[in-house]
């Protein structure tokens, strides 16, 4: 008979299971920075040269310029010509950028790194986030369906801004958080996760939204009162973000307005448009004759050029993929799970949300933050997992070669 004080050893296969739990959102996400790196390796930067994809060089585009000097010097406005004579007569400065993103940049950096290389880890960090997040929301267990749905997270259409100096991982983190917290009945880290996502991106808001219908599918266990109270203290909450942004800008500016003045003045926004339309303008943006980068270009480079074509043919059938799964799962079991309903309705504002406000040269990194609507990609079949991997793959090729060519902004 053992003895009673002998030390009970640990189970030693319940701790290698927890590993295995573990280990395929951190699989996923090397394999997206190695897919990354590979097809960087392909593209020519702006000055003809090979791309370095593991230099903060390259994740540096465009926009990244705005969220690195908010994070180093705040926000500022002025008019143009005070600073560039030959400038056309509109405003201009940082104010048309969140402060979420910059501002975590500016926390990481008093630890003596740099903001650029602050930048990167946090944007790193966030994508890895997304994967463990989205693990737990598919159940964390392996199989074909979460396999699968792990390995388009890896190529997903517009993943790229996913590894840039860019708010797009940290935004679409936040949102994966505020799904789980509707899915375990915790309004307060749904509304964290909220508030998270409106400070970092304008895509952020539809969190607002999607906590305000929660009352109809979360909440189930509470009286109808209690329910239409979480859901909207998540969403008051969430929308605290916006508050910090407008309070940030003002400290700075002297004027609430300045994000809307900046949008008007120098971009033509601040009023709905016709989404139809929108997406026209979007679909024939002349991005190959706007900018080519110099010498002899390969045939990767040529065709992707005009990527941002098929990125949008994309986009529209993965939407429509996700409403006909939730459709297919409603019919047959009259019911879906309350993460499902809450990424459903996400997904469909931030596929809407560009084209209502007008984004004819930044809709594909808006709608990269559908990656949300994985959580419904589980419920596909088998078949149709296959094809969309295959689609999303040849895809984020040509749109991350247009991506590293500096083209896309």
């Amino acid at each position: 008979m053992p003895d009673s004080a002998t030390p009970v050893e640990p189970a030693r296969p319940a701790r290698r299971d927890r590993v295995h739990r573990l280990l395929p959102p951190v699989v996923a996400w090397v394999i997206a920075n190695l897919v990354t790196w590979l097809v960087a390796k392909q593209s020519v930067a702006a000055d003809g040269s090979a791309v370095a994809f593991w230099s903060t060089d390259a994740r540096d585009r465009w926009d990244s310029a705005h969220y690195l000097s908010i994070a180093h010097t705040g926000y500022e406005m002025f008019w143009c010509r005070e600073r560039h004579p030959d400038f056309r007569d509109v405003i201009c400065g940082n104010v048309a950028w969140f402060p979420g993103y910059p501002m975590s940049v500016r926390v990481v950096s008093a630890t003596g790194l740099s903001y650029e290389f602050s930048a990167v880890l946090i944007a790193e960090l966030s994508l890895l986030g997304m994967f463990a997040v989205l693990w737990w929301l598919l159940g964390a267990r392996l199989g074909w369906s979460t396999g699968l749905t792990l390995a388009i997270g890896t190529v997903f259409p517009g993943g790229v801004y996913f590894h840039a100096i860019f708010p797009i991982a940290t935004g679409t983190l936040a949102l994966l958080v505020c799904i789980a917290g509707v899915k375990r009945g915790s309004w307060a880290l749904s509304a964290a996760g909220g508030c998270v996502a409106v400070a970092c991106h304008p895509v952020g808001a539809v969190a607002i939204g999607m906590l305000l219908l929660s009352a109809f599918f979360a909440w189930q266990g509470d009286p109808w009162p209690r329910r239409l109270a979480k859901a909207g203290l998540s969403a008051a909450v969430a929308g605290c973000g916006l508050i910090w942004v407008k309070w940030l800008m003002w400290r700075a500016t002297g004027r609430w307005d300045a994000y809307e003045v900046i949008q008007e003045s120098s971009y033509g926004q601040g009023e709905l448009r016709r989404p139809f339309e929108e997406m026209g303008k979007a679909y024939g943006f002349p991005f190959s004759d706007w900018y080519r980068p110099e010498g002899q270009l390969s045939w990767l480079v040529e065709h992707s050029l005009a990527a941002h074509r098929p990125q949008l043919w994309l986009n529209i059938a993965f939407i429509l993929l996700i409403l006909a799964t939730a459709a297919v799962r409603l019919v047959r079991n009259r019911r879906l799970e309350v993460e499902e309903w809450a990424a459903l309705v996400l997904v469909v504002e931030i596929f809407l949300l560009p084209f209502l406000a007008g984004a004819e040269m930044s809709w594909y990194r808006n709608h990269a933050q559908m990656f949300v609507g994985l959580v419904l990609v589980r419920r596909m079949p088998r078949w149709v997992q296959v094809a969309l991997l295959a689609c999303c793959s040849i895809q984020y090729v040509l749109l991350t070669v247009m991506f590293f060519g500096g083209v896309l902004v």
